[in-house]
């Protein structure tokens, strides 16, 4: 007999290696990283291909997640069963160095590549920022297809990106086609869709560990941009239905609240999926504790979990609109 899937599942991260990484995913969220002073990302929820989270808790222990949307889809999902793949990827990143300016395809353009993926809609939580830290998000107005191409040629790409500097605290939304960056000295919790599908722009002129510039995806770059999309602010949170709960983002994607927990709080019980993750403090979902940086995904079958803040705590809460 299968076991349900009904009770809060965590999961094994996976980190990447990049020339931006550093150390803070241990040193700041208690990650169990290995040597080297290149950690750059912790994956805490992916089914992506062979890329793919595996339950670590409970009797569904062993399983990927890719599995558990096989065989488990209704309980899961709920209201939104039927899908072929969690269509969600949740990531801590720690930007020690300045990351590559991208921009990513929408639902419509990743359908044309090949293989096929999803398009990348993100949005991202500053949970450290170092003075003079800088996000990159959007065109300054009135920046065309050519004046990028021409700065681009010329090396300066950054003069045609709007820049800011972010506070801890603030949701930067990028919907697919915004071509953005996260700069030196952040630490960002990201939401978006399962897609591994990103297209360099830029690359600040540097090399990569083997000396040589890193691949750029200009064309396919320029082909996916939204010349249309100016600058792009953090989000002004609205007030959600539940007291100490903020609306941060509310698209066709996904729907991405901040709760700051003094008292406990209810979850689930609307037939959706909620993916839970700790961002300060810690709390008890259920009969899991999760500290910070901890995550953790709430079936649809579970209905009703209790959130327990140890004092208090704020916990970022994900599910499909």
């Amino acid at each position: 007999m299968t076991a349900s899937c009904n009770y809060p599942l965590r999961f094994e991260p996976l980190f990447r290696r990049y020339l931006w990484g550093g150390r803070r995913l241990k040193t700041m969220l208690g990650k169990a990283i290995g040597e080297g002073d290149d950690y750059a990302e912790s994956w805490e929820l992916v089914d992506h291909g062979e890329d793919q989270s595996v339950v670590n808790n409970g009797p569904l222990a062993g399983s990927s997640l890719s599995q558990l949307v096989a065989s488990h889809n209704e309980e899961l999902f709920g209201q939104h069963a039927g899908q072929s793949q969690f269509p969600l990827l949740l990531k801590f990143l720690d930007c020690n160095r300045t990351l590559s300016v991208q921009v990513h395809p929408n639902d419509a353009q990743g359908a044309r590549l090949d293989p096929p993926d999803l398009g990348k809609t993100e949005a991202w939580v500053v949970l450290a920022a170092e003075p003079g830290s800088k996000i990159y998000a959007g065109l300054n107005p009135g920046v065309t297809k050519h004046d990028l191409q021409q700065a681009l040629a010329d090396g300066t790409c950054d003069q045609c990106l709007y820049t800011f500097e972010p506070q801890v605290g603030d949701c930067i939304f990028i919907e697919a086609g915004t071509v953005h960056a996260l700069g030196e000295g952040l630490m960002i919790a990201e939401i978006q869709q399962a897609s591994d599908t990103t297209f360099r722009l830029f690359d600040w002129n540097r090399v990569g560990a083997d000396g040589k510039p890193r691949p750029l995806h200009i064309d396919q770059s320029l082909e996916v941009t939204d010349f249309q999309r100016g600058p792009v602010a953090p989000q002004q949170p609205e007030a959600a239905d539940q007291p100490g709960r903020e609306r941060l983002v509310d698209c066709d994607k996904f729907v991405l609240d901040r709760c700051e927990l003094t008292a406990p709080q209810p979850a689930g019980g609307d037939e959706r999926f909620h993916l839970l993750t700790v961002i300060s403090g810690d709390v008890h979902v259920g009969d899991e504790r999760l500290t910070l940086g901890e995550t953790c995904l709430l079936p649809s079958a579970a209905g009703i979990v209790k959130i327990e803040p140890q004092g208090s705590a704020v916990v970022l809460d994900i599910c499909l609109p």
